[in-house]
């Protein structure tokens, strides 16, 4: 079973699937869906268009460079029938899945590290900002357990004599 690369997206096209578009110059352009089709037809640089693998690559968003790509590359060259061979190779081929999986897993940990803090400065400055539409200064002092964990919020004096007299 041949397995062909979509050339505009870079997913897998498997037998009986997808759109064969021949060039004059006798190029062949393999497309998974019409969607890739249309975006060749119309021109459209596929390092551009934000939910294709060269997008994605080129903006560090999947890994570019790694060995383990080398063992996906097509090789058209018949080798002759080994079955020792052949048992090495399925061993191999679970190796190699597993350490993919596990550089995957690690570039995708990289690129998630600076979400969390970001995430968290965004939401106690968001925090500090509207605190007095969350609760009035004045119950925040009587009851303590009202309060946010581990997040200091500066309350300025005027917005709490507004509330104060608001409350009387």
């Amino acid at each position: 079973m041949r397995l062909e690369k979509c050339w505009f997206c870079s997913s897998t096209i498997y037998p009986g699937h997808g759109i064969q578009f021949v060039r004059n110059d006798a190029k062949i352009f393999r497309f998974c869906r019409s969607k890739c089709h249309k975006n060749f037809k119309m021109k459209r640089n596929p390092r551009k268009v934000k939910w294709t693998k060269a997008y994605r690559r080129l903006h560090g968003k999947d890994m570019t460079q790694d060995s383990t790509f080398e063992f996906e590359r097509k090789r058209n060259r018949p080798e002759r029938y080994d079955r020792n061979v052949a048992e090495n190779t399925l061993k191999a081929i679970k190796k190699i899945d597993k350490v993919r999986v596990d550089r995957e897993a690690r570039h995708h940990a990289l690129r998630m590290k600076g979400k969390k803090a970001k995430e968290q400065r965004e939401a106690a400055k968001e925090l500090e900002q509207s605190i007095h539409m969350v609760k009035a200064p004045a119950v925040l002092q009587q009851e303590p357990s009202l309060t946010l964990p581990k997040i200091k919020v500066k309350v300025s004096q005027q917005q709490s004599d507004e509330n104060h007299a608001m409350e009387e």
